[in-house]
């Protein structure tokens, strides 16, 4: 699995990761239901609210990270290696065409190309995340 697979999977939920099966158990555990990433689909498309569940991943931390405009704060609020050579993994496999070292510039990208794909894959981005 990719890198960007990770954290559409942590954003949207194993649920609308991976495909379900039409009938649902008669019986959940509770200790499943209370832990398990709900989604928020917000129409009938079926889009995933990208920003609903991001501050409610962020509630649940606790740390106030500034995972709108950090792609090293996205990764740790979402439980990911925010390495340099998770980022440069990352990048690779977006289409980064500059230098792999880190900078702001290669950050501001990758957040931004991040947002990009969830929205292509789904997911509800406002536009001051997109630009």
């Amino acid at each position: 699995m990719g890198v960007f697979s990770s954290i559409k999977e942590a954003i949207f939920g194993k649920k609308v990761a991976a495909a379900q099966p039409k009938t649902t158990p008669s019986f959940i555990p509770t200790e499943i239901v209370a832990v398990a990433p709900q989604p928020v689909e917000d129409n009938q498309a079926g889009e995933i609210d990208v920003v609903t569940n991001l501050e409610a991943i962020d509630a649940s931390d606790g740390r106030n990270l500034k995972w709108r405009t950090s792609i090293v704060d996205l990764m740790k609020m979402l439980g990911m290696d925010a390495s340099l050579q998770e980022r440069k993994d990352l990048a690779m496999e977006l289409g980064y065409t500059e230098a792999l070292d880190g900078s702001a510039e290669m950050n501001i990208w990758l957040h931004k190309a991040v947002m990009r794909e969830l929205a292509n894959n789904g997911g509800k981005v406002p536009a001051d995340l997109l630009d």
